[in-house]
């Protein structure tokens, strides 16, 4: 068994998975329905957590007893959930900006590239963290400044591999959509090829190196937004992580006793023997997306960063029908949108649903005019012989 939840708290362990899985399904969807509710989750509560931590942490550097003995002082101080909370907010306001179109930096093309950029940097701040085992206590254990006892070994190099080619597992980067209502951010080209290999390598991550949170951590907080990627927010996956991140690890910032130490805290089995064999599952899952991702480009005769691989796909073709129409995305664009801003999300929105294989667009007039440069591939009965178009 991966998870100690035998004992006399058996019940509520579980039923605290219940309740997290429950509550971050409903909060994401209240973050991501209204502006209101993304600006109360990612800038309320996220500067009251800010105010909070500072007021500890300088009142602990001050000797005072309160913060000394805070839970928040004493088992959320590494570096790692600092970098996670903010990484998972920064992705939060970046994807609002797309999807609300804000300032100039929220309509360029060249920002359809944010969301790759900051889930890389999420996924290397835990590759770096799995690394710093491997580094610290290699076939032996070591203790974290939040008391925690980690394994150091060969899991941690693998699940640290995977990470990085799980990163390379994101394709059509600019391939960046609003929905309708403006409710969500979709990348349509994020399938779940990506998501699956994700979770898989995030799991070994919390299952790796944090053995105190990894039942909700690991279960709870990856189910949640894959939940709703693959029922009712296709094409929002990675929208919906990085809500449900940032909001569970701001309770964790504030409450970490109900994952650390109330009737609810599950531990791991924390073996290496184990941690060995999940970490393997990851680098086998990530390697076959990567080489799945790779057979499609190579089919299309794509490049499968600048453009999209999974066009036509059942997934692709349900989050391209998700897009909000371009009557409504002109009637919504600020008035500072410049034409050739307002060209390039049109040139984009007219796609079909299907989409179009090699699809490129390229601005060339700083005046505002705009072409749109649509190449396609028609594939014939030998895969070998293609044209462009």
């Amino acid at each position: 068994m991966l998870f100690d939840v035998y004992g006399p708290n058996a019940l509520y362990q579980w039923l605290g998975l219940a309740m997290v899985l429950i509550a971050l399904i409903l909060l994401n969807e209240i973050a991501r329905r209204t502006k209101a509710g993304g600006m109360f989750f990612f800038f309320g509560v996220a500067g009251a957590m800010t105010i909070y931590c500072l007021v500890v942490e300088i009142s602990a550097g001050m000797g005072m007893e309160w913060a000394l003995t805070n839970p928040t002082h004493t088992e959320m101080n590494s570096w790692f959930h600092y970098a996670k909370v903010y990484a998972a907010l920064a992705g939060c306001i970046g994807f609002m900006a797309i999807k609300y179109s804000w300032g100039k930096i929220g309509r360029s093309h060249w920002f359809k590239m944010f969301p790759f950029i900051i889930v890389a940097i999420n996924i290397l701040i835990a590759v770096a963290s799995d690394f710093e085992s491997a580094f610290r206590a290699f076939g032996t254990t070591w203790v974290t400044t939040e008391g925690v006892t980690l394994h150091g070994g060969w899991h941690n190099v693998f699940n640290g591999v995977a990470g990085i080619i799980n990163i390379a597992c994101m394709t059509g980067w600019f391939g960046i959509y609003i929905s309708k209502k403006r409710q969500d951010m979709l990348w349509p080209d994020m399938t779940w090829v990506f998501i699956i290999s994700y979770d898989i390598w995030n799991f070994c991550y919390t299952y790796n190196c944090l053995p105190t949170h990894s039942w909700y951590a690991g279960i709870a907080l990856l189910v949640a937004p894959t939940i709703a990627g693959l029922l009712w927010n296709k094409g929002g996956w990675i929208q919906n992580r990085a809500f449900t991140l940032a909001i569970w690890c701001m309770f964790c910032q504030m409450v970490p006793m109900f994952a650390n130490s109330s009737i609810f805290a599950v531990d791991s089995v924390n073996n290496p023997d184990v941690n060995l064999v999940v970490s393997l599952v990851a680098l086998f899952a990530n390697i076959a997306a990567f080489a799945y991702i790779m057979y499609r480009a190579r089919k299309l005769h794509v490049n499968p960063y600048k453009q999209e691989v999974f066009v036509g796909t059942k997934d692709f073709r349900e989050a391209m029908a998700r897009r909000a129409d371009t009557a409504y995305l002109l009637e919504t664009e600020p008035k500072s949108a410049a034409a050739s801003e307002i060209a390039e999300m049109v040139a984009y929105n007219e796609l079909p649903v299907e989409g179009a294989v090699g699809y490129v667009y390229v601005a060339k007039d700083d005046r505002g005019d705009a072409d749109v440069v649509v190449e396609t591939v028609r594939e014939y009965d030998d895969p070998n012989t293609h044209r462009r178009e």
